[in-house]
């Protein structure tokens, strides 16, 4: 059984951390079932601790996740499922490396300090930087700093899907002149980075939605800190409640997810406005492409990175 699980210490509050090690293309399934599992939280590492720069994100052979549960009962039932989770994958994927893992007790933790040994700096974009509260950055230039203390909730920029929305936005809010005033609706905004990002780039209001209470909640919290709270508005709903219609709609999910919720995204698209979809992997990319082919949309650009897509689609200015 990988890993060890003492249970000394009674009376402390203990962790059980899941730290695995995968190859890129199957490290967000693993990240999904993670979070099914009940992990609450699911990070990445990207950067070793001490990296005072601001690195531009490199490709890697292998991705190492670090996932924490409550310790209890079930921390031996959790390391089995999750041992036959990877053996379907390896049965899936035979040309590529096993995932393995690891488990730790942990008494206690400080959260803050979890993170803070992985999350540097990072230029995400072009012209955005994104870093941690407590890391000191001067912006040069154009550059837009966004400032984000991931807590419990993953999303920081680093992960191929949400630096190509990024990507994409940038490059539509900076430089798209169709609108005068950009409505910018972020669906799944997870810790917010997207939605803050929009408004950072011009975007006069933004609506960001998560069917996830921490998520929002640590959302909350990072539009405070940016100084955006007059433009951003996060909500606690399924987007298929949301009403109205946005010039730039950012959904960073599952192919699944993005296909079942298609219709209603496309409905709420503002005439000449812009829809960024990501979280694509390369084998569910043919059936993105099926569904979102249709006589009401433009295919206007694909953003690719390894095993990645990012798609953004225009609807006509005119009927």
């Amino acid at each position: 059984m990988p890993g060890s699980m003492d249970k000394s210490s009674a009376g402390k509050e203990k962790w059980v951390r899941f730290k695995l090690s995968t190859p890129p293309e199957l490290a967000e399934a693993l990240s999904n079932y993670l979070t099914e599992m009940g992990a609450q939280g699911v990070f990445e590492e990207f950067l070793q601790p001490g990296h005072s720069d601001v690195p531009e994100p490199e490709p890697q052979d292998v991705r190492v996740l670090n996932a924490y549960f409550p310790s209890d009962t079930g921390d031996d039932a959790r390391a089995a499922h999750l041992q036959t989770y990877i053996g379907n994958l390896a049965d899936l994927f035979p040309d590529l490396t096993k995932p393995a893992f690891d488990t730790e007790i942990i008494i206690d933790p400080q959260w803050s300090e979890v993170w803070k040994r992985f999350f540097k700096p990072l230029r995400i974009s072009k012209n955005i930087i994104v870093k941690p509260s407590w890391e000191r950055y001067s912006a040069s230039g154009r550059e837009t700093v966004i400032e984000i203390d991931p807590g419990m909730a993953f999303g920081t920029g680093q992960h191929p899907s949400t630096s190509m929305c990024l990507e994409a936005m940038e490059e539509i809010l900076l430089k798209d002149r169709s609108f005068q005033k950009w409505r910018v609706l972020d669906v799944g905004t997870g810790t917010g980075i997207l939605g803050i990002s929009a408004a950072k780039l011009g975007a006069v209001s933004v609506l960001c939605v998560d069917i996830d209470d921490q998520a929002v909640e640590i959302a909350h919290k990072n539009v405070a800190v940016n100084h955006v709270g007059d433009r951003v508005v996060i909500v606690n709903s399924e987007v298929i409640k949301i009403k109205g219609t946005f010039e730039l709609i950012v959904a960073n999910l599952t192919a699944e997810t993005l296909i079942k919720i298609k219709s209603h995204l496309v409905k709420m698209m503002e005439k000449g406005g812009y829809l960024v979809i990501s979280g694509i992997i390369e084998k569910n990319r043919q059936d993105v492409e099926k569904a979102f082919t249709r006589d009401d949309l433009i295919s206007y650009r694909v953003i690719a990175d390894k095993e990645w897509a990012c798609y953004v689609y225009k609807k006509p200015a005119k009927a």
